[in-house]
């Protein structure tokens, strides 16, 4: 026994060996804990998966990513009490293990956060409105921001030993001259505000701004991000987008198609109006009609080189890819019912008038 008397007695640092060993010993526990835990989590849910319980899952998966973290902080703390320590670095440990167990509680809080955003993204995908998708990461962000402001005063307080309030009247003063520094990061959260409130677009919208046409793919607290038809991804201010003329093709509740028929000028007024019957025998109750909208045809113009017929229509809904197929349709038997009735297209042309033609005399 006389190893036991030894350990009794033998000290590190002035301190007997035995309280390291107990420090060690809780430190070992607590990282061994942690791992049993995450193994136990994931088995969890790996059953939950399974039973289709996906707020559970995620729950469980957020507490996986914070329990070995957090069970460190909790032995930690619990081993530093075993240790004798003078009063001044007794203090300087008990502020350390308090400071990682407000980061680890805080973490777990973090990590918890995606149930909240599963739960907003069910509800949004529920809802006819895509406004809600908007808010959705939104949310979640300002959720996680709060958590990470609320541990950076919880940590402050314990650093500083002063109440809260104390704090909160410090970081108001020093907000001051953030937000003179920040002016145009709070320009642009201002900005996004303006949006959400005035819905001048969602998620998905085919938008022009600024001469950048693409879908909108995501809205934040800072810009958004659109998807051009090139591929490119550009980030506007919300800032400048707010005081923007936004060009919402999105919403548009139709497809107009304007186009002119031009006709050779040796064509007889009996070909044109025959021309102007046979556009409206094609227009009449077209794919994508709408009552309100029926299509106008007229002759109105004489110009350069042709004879001009004027075509509107509108195809509802504003599906434009079932729009072009339409318009490839009407073109294609346009330009069959021409040439069967002999009608010609007119091109551009340049007519010269030679001297001495006795049908064209160039002298009066």
């Amino acid at each position: 026994m006389n190893w036991l008397v030894w350990l009794s007695e033998a000290h590190v640092a002035g301190m007997p060996l035995w309280r390291v060993g107990a420090l060690f010993a809780c430190i070992l526990a607590a990282l061994a804990a942690g791992r049993v835990m995450q193994v136990i989590l994931s088995r969890l849910e790996i059953r939950v998966q399974r039973a289709e319980r996906r707020f559970v899952s995620i729950a469980l998966r957020a507490l996986d990513r914070s329990a070995v973290l957090l069970f460190f902080a909790f032995g930690l703390t619990a081993g530093v009490r075993m240790l004798v320590l003078s009063p001044t670095i007794h203090g300087v440990v008990i502020t350390a293990t308090s400071m990682l167990t407000i980061a680890a509680v805080g973490w777990t809080l973090y990590c918890l956060v995606d149930v909240v955003d599963a739960w907003i993204a069910r509800a949004a995908a529920k809802s006819a409105s895509k406004m809600d998708d908007m808010l959705a990461p939104m949310v979640r962000k300002s959720l996680r921001v709060t958590i990470v402001v609320l541990v950076l005063v919880q940590m402050a307080q314990t650093l500083s030993d002063k109440p809260i309030t104390s704090i909160l009247a410090g970081l108001g003063v020093g907000g001051l001259a953030v937000a003179l520094a920040a002016q145009e990061t709070i320009k642009n959260f201002f900005g996004s505000l303006v949006i959400l409130g005035d819905k001048p677009f969602e998620l998905g919208d085919r938008v022009v701004v600024d001469g950048h046409d693409g879908s909108v793919e995501s809205v934040g607290f800072r810009s958004t991000r659109i998807r051009t038809l090139e591929g490119n991804l550009v980030t506007v201010p919300n800032g400048e987008l707010a005081n923007k003329t936004i060009l919402n093709i999105g919403k548009r509740p139709h497809i107009r198609r304007l186009f002119n028929v031009t006709l050779t000028y040796d064509t007889p007024p009996e070909k044109i109006e025959r021309a102007i019957a046979i556009i409206r025998e094609l227009l009449q109750n077209h794919e994508g009609l709408s009552p309100d909208f029926p299509p106008r045809v007229a002759f109105n113009e004489f110009n350069s080189a042709s004879l001009n017929i004027v075509v509107i229509y509108w195809y509802h809904p504003p599906d434009y890819w079932a729009y072009l197929a339409h318009a490839e349709r009407l073109n294609l038997a346009l330009l069959r019912r021409f040439n069967t009735e002999g009608i010609e297209f007119a091109f551009p042309t340049q007519t010269l008038f030679m001297a001495g033609d006795p049908r064209r005399p160039l002298n009066p």
